[in-house]
């Protein structure tokens, strides 16, 4: 049986609920074989209020690593998380193009869990021109997608609805706005737009606040489903239920975080 690969260009959450760590433990779920190229590495410092540190990798190693990694067989799917700088994002552009991979998810990823701003403003705009019109899909959370769509970060659904369309424009023809528990009420909506209809995506929301990591490992789970041969459509509905699951059986870590537990759709 071919073994399916999935490749993910991203940061190290050294907590392991986020960042490449649950992607590859959202690929083993997907039953592929998972790839990753390491950006940067993200550190919280208890003793200073948990601050985020972010310690980005040298853009030559980044390169190096998608040598090492595409010079193997052909990789199914892949996606990007948090890149750090725009010569990353750059090489990361290069790479899809070079190798013309396919099943491309860009994960927009330009704030840390629990920050408000850009990690650098110049990198949003990199991500808006270089990785956006080459993704199959892209799953911004409600800030990126105001930075992303020029329109600032959507408050309602009818907002997001908005935004959605001005991505879509950029390129890509298929985007997922991640609403989750942020907007009022009692479900966690994501918002679907194809280019033609909206979807919803709702769940119940969770009571706990273990949801560290969810945004990386709901575009893992969609980068697992397309490299199984799934739709678009089915691939990103399968994701939320993988997401929702991980949610709801997700635990404390520390003080600051309870990150999602991967294991959960495939353990019900």
């Amino acid at each position: 049986m071919a073994v399916l690969k999935t490749l993910t260009i991203a940061g190290s959450d050294t907590s392991g609920g986020a960042g490449l760590q649950a992607d590859l433990k959202t690929f083993e779920e997907y039953k592929t074989y998972g790839l990753s190229a390491i950006t940067c590495i993200v550190t919280m410092d208890p003793d200073h209020n948990w601050k985020h540190n972010v310690t980005p990798i040298a853009p030559e190693l980044v390169e190096a690593q998608l040598k090492t990694i595409l010079s193997g067989e052909p990789i199914q799917a892949m996606k990007t998380g948090m890149l750090g700088s725009v010569e990353i994002i750059k090489i990361a552009a290069n790479a899809i193009k070079t190798h013309q991979l396919k099943n491309v998810v860009i994960d927009p990823v330009m704030i840390c869990k629990g920050d408000d701003e850009v990690l650098q403003p110049d990198s949003a705009q990199a991500i808006r021109e270089l990785l956006i019109p080459l993704a199959t899909v892209t799953t911004p959370n409600l800030f990126e997608a105001g930075q992303l769509s020029g329109l600032g970060t959507p408050k309602n659904l009818e907002e997001m609805k908005t935004a959605a369309k001005a991505i879509f424009e950029l390129g890509v023809p298929h985007v997922v706005i991640k609403g989750g528990k942020a907007l009022a009420g009692e479900k966690a909506i994501d918002l679907y737009y194809d280019g033609t209809e909206f979807h919803l995506l709702e769940a119940e929301k969770d009571a706990n606040n273990h949801n560290h990591g969810a945004g990386c490992t709901f575009a893992a789970a969609i980068t697992g489903g397309l490299a199984n041969g799934l739709s678009v459509k089915e691939a990103i509905y399968k994701a939320k239920d993988f997401v929702t699951a991980a949610i709801q059986g997700g635990f404390a870590f520390n003080q600051f975080i309870g990150p999602v537990w991967h294991g959960a759709y495939n353990q019900k």
